[in-house]
């Protein structure tokens, strides 16, 4: 038996991570986040030394390679909406989401022996249960027969505004320029790596948030789905 898989791939910032919960709550599917799995496994290498190195080697590749091997994670939602990422049995979901470890995320996710450790455990989590999967390359890679597939982006500067937001709503400073110079050049890297560029799938969705809500993201997502043959029987509640 086969289950509904949906994916949402796109650039960090677009507005990825809050549509994909709401899809989850409302479908009640599982979640994954791609994008905290390359998270993880670049704030691992970083604190085992493999990422010091400027440009990583084949060694770097194999050793990092290894270490995703070993790495058990959970994605666990709770009812505020809010996702626990459990590596190893402790909740790294507060030390991942800061632009330092998204640098080594986007290092580690141009190894094509990392995305090969990683791309077993992402195709087993839609084994036995409707899956939304959000990154940047779900549609296109990890799950190609989809059925649905979105592309959802924003301009840097969107994206670099609502970084800032987010950061000072967490009590913490923000530098609009250089986190823009860091989206800039993550962006650079991930469209134009040789392994799995970030790109729309062909029959994908393509949705520019720049000047669009959540609920308006959602709703267009909702309808693109329906037209799928995927059944909504509520609506999803936003917070915040």
């Amino acid at each position: 038996m086969s289950f509904p898989v949906i994916t949402i791939d796109g650039p960090s910032g677009a507005g990825k991570g809050t549509v994909c919960l709401k899809l989850a709550q409302a479908l009640d599917y599982r979640l994954l986040d791609s994008g905290a799995l390359y998270r993880i496994v670049g704030l691992k290498a970083f604190e085992a030394n493999l990422l010091a190195n400027a440009e990583l080697d084949s060694k770097d590749e194999e050793n990092i390679a290894e270490l995703t091997n070993k790495l058990h994670i959970q994605f666990l939602p709770r009812e505020t909406g809010e996702v626990d990422i459990v590596v190893d049995g402790s909740n790294v979901a507060g030390e991942i989401r800061n632009e330092t470890v998204g640098g080594y995320a986007s290092k580690v996710a141009a190894l094509p022996k990392v995305r090969a450790a990683l791309l077993a455990l992402q195709k087993n989590m839609a084994n036995d249960s409707g899956l939304i999967a959000d990154g940047r390359d779900m549609g296109t890679v990890v799950f190609p027969n989809a059925d649905a597939k979105v592309y959802l982006t924003a301009s840097a500067e969107a994206r670099a505004n609502r970084r800032v937001a987010q950061l000072e709503q967490a009590g913490q400073s923000a530098d609009y320029q250089a986190i823009l110079q860091s989206i800039q050049q993550r962006d650079e890297r991930d469209e134009n790596r040789s392994v799995s560029p970030s790109k729309p799938a062909e029959d994908a969705l393509v949705l520019d948030s720049s000047q669009m809500s959540a609920e308006e993201v959602y709703s267009k997502i909702k309808e693109f789905c329906q037209t799928k043959g995927i059944c909504f029987s509520d609506s999803a509640i936003f917070l915040g």
